[in-house]
C-alpha cells in the first residue's frame, strides 16, 4: 500500500511538472512556447490582403474550399492538389482568387488553433484541481494507515478510488501531449498551402 502511495505521487508530480514555465501563460500544458496567433508575415511573402480580408466568405465555391483544405482529415498533398486545380482554372482571376483563398485559409486555420489551444489550457485547469484531488486523497490514505485499529474496508476503497483517478490523470496527460502537437501541424499546414499558392501566383 505505500508503494501504492508513493506511485501515485509521482505519476501526478511528474505530470505537473511538464507543465510549461512561461508565467504569461500558467495554464498551458505544453512544452512548445504558446504563440497565441500566427503572424500573417510568417506564413505569406504574397501581395497584400487587406483589400480582400472578410470577402472570401461571400464566395461559396471559395468557402468550400477553404473548409476541406482546412480540414486535418484531408491530406496535405491532396489539399495542395486541390490549390493547384483551382487557381489552373481560374484564368484571368487568378491573383485574386489566390488572395481570397489565402484570407480563408489564414482565418480558418487560425481560429481552429485558437480553439485546439484553449481547449488545452481548460483541460490543464482540470488536471491541476485533479492533482490537488489525488494529493489529498493520498495524504487521506496515508493517514487512514496509521490509525489503530486499521479500517482496512475503507483503506481498500479509497485506494481503488485513488488508482482509478490516477488511471483518468494519466490517460488525460498522454491526451494533452498528442494535442500539443496540433497547432504546430496546423502552423505547419498553413505555411506548406500558403507556399502553394503563391508558386501558383507566380
Amino acid at each position: 500500500m505505500r508503494v501504492l502511495v508513493l506511485a501515485v505521487m509521482a505519476i501526478v508530480l511528474s505530470g505537473m511538472a511538464a507543465r510549461a514555465a512561461d508565467p504569461r501563460y500558467p495554464d498551458w500544458p505544453c512544452t512548445q512556447a504558446k504563440v497565441p496567433e500566427i503572424s500573417l508575415a510568417a506564413v505569406w511573402a504574397g501581395p497584400p490582403l487587406d483589400d480582400v480580408q472578410n470577402k472570401w466568405k461571400d464566395d461559396a465555391k471559395i468557402s468550400a474550399l477553404v473548409a476541406k483544405l482546412s480540414a486535418r482529415k484531408t491530406p496535405l498533398d491532396e489539399a495542395e492538389k486541390l490549390v493547384k486545380e483551382f487557381l489552373a482554372a481560374s484564368a484571368s482571376d487568378k491573383t485574386a482568387n489566390a488572395k481570397l483563398l489565402f484570407a480563408g485559409l489564414f482565418d480558418t486555420l487560425n481560429a481552429q488553433r485558437s480553439q485546439v489551444m484553449n481547449g488545452l489550457e481548460r483541460v490543464s485547469r482540470k488536471q491541476r484541481e485533479a492533482a490537488d484531488k489525488i494529493r489529498e486523497e493520498t495524504l487521506a490514505l496515508q493517514a487512514l494507515q496509521g490509525v489503530t485499529p486499521r479500517d482496512d474496508a475503507k483503506i481498500e476503497a479509497l485506494s481503488n478510488e485513488l488508482i482509478w483517478k490516477t488511471r483518468i490523470f494519466e490517460d488525460r496527460h498522454k491526451v494533452v501531449r498528442f494535442v500539443c502537437e496540433v497547432p504546430t501541424m496546423i502552423d505547419q499546414r498553413l505555411f506548406a498551402l500558403g507556399r502553394v499558392i503563391q508558386q501558383e501566383m507566380e
